[in-house]
């Protein structure tokens, strides 16, 4: 039995970040075994190591295949409002999303107020991962006015949401954010491949469109370590 487990798992750590360091983005990391023929340690100890390194999204595991160096966190600027899968293109990366969700529900109160829906009103909720270059990046639950029911009817796997609502007479033109932390918990974690308590990046907006009216209101989950925002300001004299 192993009485030294926090150095050598510590050592471990520290070489797989200097090796990350020297490799790009998606090339292969040592398995399991290879890290405890290399260091003679457990697998438990291996395992424990890159844990570390997988909760803090340097890399990433696909089962079967190996564990592989992650992309650098994705940024945007937080005073633009930017599709998501327009992001990342425009950063040689690939979007995609796995629906979750596609239903017509009764609508919250919140969702009643901030949509200005009438009373017992119903909305569209539509729930996906987004993911790019395949590493998901955002958890996303939209919620829209009863009167768009032809969202159900699109596979937003591939489709883009922005592009299908400006098709349906309804162009998203501004909106407003707020942000917050919080912390992934087991359903969150297990839909954004990280571990439970991972740090999140939440920001909650509601959009309108061409017409001023509230049109989507909107709450994304991204995982801390894989999303970024930079802000721009100015200083009061």
């Amino acid at each position: 039995m192993e009485t030294d487990f926090a150095p050598r798992y510590h050592r471990i750590e520290q070489a797989l970040r200097n090796r990350i360091a020297k490799h790009r983005p998606h090339d292969p990391l040592p398995s399991e075994t290879e890290l405890c023929e290399e260091f003679g340690v457990s697998r438990m100890t291996a395992r424990a190591a890159v844990q570390r390194l997988v909760t803090e999204g340097l890399v990433y595991r696909i089962s079967g295949r190996g564990t592989f160096v992650a992309e650098p966190p994705t940024h945007r600027r937080a005073e633009n409002l930017v599709r998501f899968s327009e992001e990342m293109r425009r950063q040689g990366r690939k979007p995609s999303s796995r629906l979750i969700s596609a239903v017509l529900r009764d609508a919250l109160p919140e969702e009643i107020d901030r949509l200005r829906l009438r009373r017992a009103a119903q909305v569209v909720e539509v729930g996906r991962v987004r993911l790019a270059d395949g590493i998901p990046t955002a958890l996303e639950r939209a919620v829209f006015p009863e009167d768009l029911t032809a969202l159900l009817e699109v596979d937003f796997r591939t489709a883009s949401m922005h592009e299908t609502l400006a098709g349906l007479g309804r162009t998203p033109t501004r909106g407003h954010s707020s942000i917050r932390a919080a912390t992934a918990d087991e359903r969150e974690a297990e839909l954004l491949a990280v571990a439970p308590g991972t740090a999140l990046l939440v920001e909650q907006r509601l959009i309108t469109d061409q017409d001023e009216r509230p049109l989507e209101l909107t709450e994304s989950r991204y995982v801390g370590d894989r999303y970024a925002l930079d802000v721009a300001f100015e200083v009061d004299s």
